[in-house]
């Protein structure tokens, strides 16, 4: 089970590694070293790179330049050039940009262990050996410090030779403004830097920008600006400016590039660059320190403006930082915190005991939250798109079936979690209870210009999480503020005026028109989403009877015990839970005016049902019941044997070998679990969309329910086909893709750290616990809540609760590990504390307080 975080060669080839804050856009830092992938303007943009922005390194001894070098690595296959540009696409080779065609780095390797990247550049005759680390801060909590609009890049240069010599590295960075466009040479607290900005547009205005490029030590020459000219005269001229000995000279030009009349054959930007000297002893090393930063304020929505006016709203991180030269003088005054408290929470996870493909899916699926995926409203509300498509947004709204499996913001930021649910209750409910599955911009609109059908998953999902957000926070006064909106949500199910009609007779069974994540709708009972409406009514339940409702909490009670009794008699083969519908009858989709659609003439039959499939979701609620704590919703036997039934009949070990009509995201000798199979019959003749697909967020649902289950080897194999299929040559592994790009339900496979340590928590009782399903004798892992977070370790005969940030404020403590043992002592920074005890769980006297000072030892 083990994962190499080390990428060379091939390995390298489809590697962008995003570095940017949360709801910042980022930029790509590519598997070879080149910056690609610029998303920084506020919407997506694949495949794109600005211009001539690279980095480069020089070495002299005594006087002479005997090495000059673009810090990159070798250009990957095919060299044949690609797109329909003229001069510069297919059948044109690579593009000058690359940098390709100058001398670079034969020899590099690439390790990316978010949010560090590390790259080192060693070719063993060279008398230097480089090593670049970049990242974006982020840290557990602190959301703010985690929405920083930077890139930050440290080249760590080792004189290897027997003689001292003069190094430098030089960054260059192109200005993207298109019109009007100036770059300036400025000093930023004593550190120098070019801010590169346009005359051209208003403040107002979607074009309307700046970017700074900062230099964070001592000795540094600079140009504002690379020679203008023809041809290849920028590029020609800069090389030589380079390779001559000593410091960059300044050059200036007092008008912006179009309006030069030496650009006449030149259509490239202009291009700044600061260059850092160091005089570095044989065996010495130097680190020279780039912090790049970008503030495109007006986020315009150009995707669905619902009138003539384009609406836009100022960037969250805008009402924190004036401009980009402000944001680089914060993150260079604070960055010995930013760096330290972001490798804290890296050193943390990545030591965990957890697999290393457990930890590479965990890690590598929270950059979706430094994507163009997520962007942050004004007031710093996190909102998200499913993923993103080449050059826009996939599929708007914060999409509440998507992001339903989703774990990662809940845990590591809270806050932004609760403002999701905040924004959705607020603007995306209707009168009756019915809820909009995806939140336009701006929100107001929502429930005016909102053409779709509620989605029953993502509905009673938005019952779960606000349940979770409660249970992770323990704030019940935001809990009531919400409360009459989760119970019109979930009472939607059963009234009158829902023209779907759920749970019209409040069975506890969803029945009639059901829309769900996979696009169409299920008629006719079924488990999948009668098992989250069952998770919903258990939370529902749980949070009125806390807000001092008895009389609704045994309402929603007696519904859930009558749903869950009825489908574990009706819904369950003996193998696996089903659909329940007669898909010949097509009465049922008349009764609904859904015969159009839904029925297939010439089979005379229901079009996109499971009937009798084995889905891959078919106990969904089941998956989130666990993950929130709430126990078993339908029989724990029955479910187990459905759960390993979707291993033994989903997952193909040669999907070259599996008819997939859908879209290929595995496929030849690859692994996956399939979306739904038909092991007794042959699928319906057009099934449930999807279902031959492999999609890499369903696979860490079930994945994770499979180790929940006791199936812990399962659930890990599973992991391991997803995570190889994105080994860097097939696919970028910081990419998981679904309908588009950086897919949001990917943050499923944070559940796999939940459920390996067992992790439960209520931090309204002020609880934690952990039981361990992967070495139980010794055993390490991260965890976090709204307070605080750290580290979990289980040892001989010892348990240790460790907070690295924040504080932990409990009145138990549990594990299944404690069942049956003799507990010796409880002790708190060294100190005994007086508890109780009870099966499994230690209690305390008094409420205790854990800080980074003060870690909580439990001997047995």
């Amino acid at each position: 089970m083990e994962k190499n975080f080390e990428y060379t060669g091939a390995k390298t080839n489809q590697i962008s590694f995003p570095l940017g804050g949360i709801g910042t856009g980022s930029i790509g830092l590519a598997g070879n070293g080149r910056l690609i992938d610029w998303e920084i303007f506020n919407r997506p943009n694949k495949l794109s790179f600005n211009g001539f922005s690279f980095f480069a390194v020089k070495a002299e001894r005594q006087g002479e330049v005997i090495l000059t070098k673009v810090l990159n690595g070798d250009l990957q296959t095919p060299y044949t050039g690609e797109g329909k540009g003229k001069f510069e696409g297919y059948g044109y080779g690579p593009r000058r940009e690359n940098m390709s065609g100058f001398p670079h780095f034969e020899n590099t390797s690439f390790r990316g262990e978010f949010p560090f990247a590390e790259m080192t550049f060693d070719d063993h005759a060279d008398p230097i050996h480089v090593k670049l680390t970049a990242f974006n801060p982020f840290i557990p909590l602190n959301d703010r410090d985690s929405s920083i609009p930077c890139a930050i890049f440290e080249y760590e240069v080792t004189n290897r030779s027997t003689e001292e010599l003069d190094l430098s590295v030089v960054g260059n960075l192109t200005n993207p403004l298109r019109k009007g466009a100036i770059n300036e040479a400025t000093e930023v607290d004593g550190r120098r830097a070019i801010r590169m900005s346009s005359v051209q547009y208003k403040e107002d205005e979607a074009d309307f920008g700046d970017l700074t490029l900062l230099a964070d030590h001592d000795d540094v020459s600079y140009q504002s600006y690379w020679f203008r000219g023809s041809w290849f005269d920028n590029l020609t001229v800069f090389w030589k400016d380079f390779r001559r000995p000593g410091r960059f000279q300044e050059r200036n030009y007092e008008t912006s590039s179009e309006l030069d009349p030496r650009r006449v054959h030149e259509k490239h930007q202009d291009v700044g660059l600061l260059s850092g000297h160091r005089t570095v002893p044989a065996g010495g090393r130097a680190t020279f320190r780039f912090i790049l930063t970008w503030s495109f304020p007006n986020y315009v929505n150009f995707w669905n403006p619902g009138g003539d006016q384009l609406p836009s709203w100022k960037n969250y991180y805008s009402t924190l930082f004036e401009d980009s030269t402000a944001t680089a003088k914060y993150v260079m005054t604070n960055y010995e915190r930013l760096y330290a408290e972001s490798r804290l929470f890296k050193d943390t996870l990545f030591g965990s005991t957890l697999p290393d493909t457990v930890v590479d899916a965990i890690s590598s699926n929270i950059s979706i939250l430094k994507s163009p995926t997520v962007l942050r409203l004004t007031d710093g509300t996190l909102y998200g798109f499913e993923g993103v498509h080449t050059n826009e947004g996939s599929c708007e709204g914060s999409c509440t079936h998507v992001w339903n499996y989703e774990q990662a913001t809940a845990f590591l930021f809270p806050a932004l979690a609760r403002s999701m649910r905040k924004i959705d209750y607020t603007y995306a409910q209707f009168e009756n209870g019915k809820m909009a599955f995806r939140l336009m911009l701006p929100a107001e609109r929502t429930t005016r210009d909102n053409k779709f059908r509620a989605a029953a998953d993502g509905q009673m999902g938005g019952i779960i999480k606000s349940y979770r957000e409660w249970k992770v926070s323990g704030d019940t006064a935001w809990l009531r503020s919400l409360w009459p909106n989760i119970r019109k949500a979930l009472e939607f199910a059963w009234e009158p005026t829902n023209e779907d009609q759920w749970d019209a007779d409040k069975d506890g069974v969803m029945e009639g028109r059901q829309h769900h994540t996979l696009d169409m709708e299920l008629f006719g009972p079924n488990s999948w989403l009668t098992s989250m409406y069952l998770a919903a009514l258990k939370a529902a339940a749980e949070m009125a009877n806390a807000l001092g409702e008895p009389e609704t909490a045994a309402e929603y009670d007696a519904i859930r015990l009558k749903g869950s009794a009825w489908t574990n008699e009706h819904l369950f083969n003996g193998r696996y839970f089903h659909q329940m519908v007669d898909l010949k009858d097509r009465s049922v989709l008349e009764k609904y005016g859904a015969e159009e659609v839904y029925w297939n003439e010439e089979a005379g039959e229901h079009k996109y049902q499971i009937g009798e499939g084995c889905g891959i979701d078919q106990v969904l609620g089941q998956w989130f019941a666990h993950l929130v704590g709430l126990g078993y919703v339908l029989d724990s036997e029955k479910v187990k044997r459905a759960v390993h039934s979707i291993y033994e009949n989903n997952f193909i070990e040669q999907l070259g070998d599996h008819p997939n009509a859908c879209r290929i995201y595995g496929l030849n000798d690859e692994a996956g679990l399939v979306i739904c199979s038909w092991p007794d019959a042959n699928s319906p003749i057009v099934p449930v969309p999807y279902a031959e697909e492999c999609m890499n967020g369903f696979e860490y649902q079930a994945a994770c329910h499979m180790i929940y289950e006791g199936y812990v080897t399962e659930g890990l194999r599973v992991v391991k086909a997803i995570r190889d299929r994105y080994d860097g040559e097939r696919r970028n592994p910081w990419n998981e893709f679904e309908c588009g790009s950086n897919y949001a339900r990917s943050m499923a496979s944070f559940g796999l750290l939940l459920a390996l340590s067992g992790f439960e928590y209520d931090m309204v009782e002020g609880h934690i616990g952990f039981s361990p399903k992967w070495q139980e004798d010794e055993f390490s892992s991260f965890w976090s809540l709204n307070d605080g977070w750290g580290e979990f370790r289980s040892m001989d005969g010892q348990l240790e609760l460790e907070v690295k940030m924040g504080t932990l404020t409990l009145s138990s403590f549990g594990s299944e590990l404690l069942k049956g043992s003799d507990i010796r002592s409880v002790l708190l920074g060294g100190n005994e504390v007086a508890v109780d005890y009870a099966e499994g769980k230690v209690l305390f006297k008094e409420k205790i307080t854990l800080d980074p000072l003060s870690t909580l030892i439990v001997k047995f």
